[in-house]
């Protein structure tokens, strides 16, 4: 699963906070982002691009375009 380009939608985003989820089109498993792994701006209900790795609670996403 890990380093394969994955589409899904920006379910919830917190701007001021930094972070939100993002809800996979395929699995339909929400994923924890962090706007240090967005490359440009997101925002709720934004359809995006992105990879996975692990991270320290679970499953993250990255490179979120």
């Amino acid at each position: 699963e890990e380093d394969k380009i994955r589409i899904g939608i920006v379910s919830y985003f917190n701007e001021s906070k930094g972070f939100g989820f993002i809800r996979d089109s395929m699995t339909k498993e929400s994923l924890f982002v962090h706007i240090n792994n967005v490359e440009g701006e997101i925002g709720q209900d934004n359809k995006v691009s992105y990879e996975t790795e692990r991270g320290p609670k679970g499953m993250v996403a990255i490179n979120v375009n």
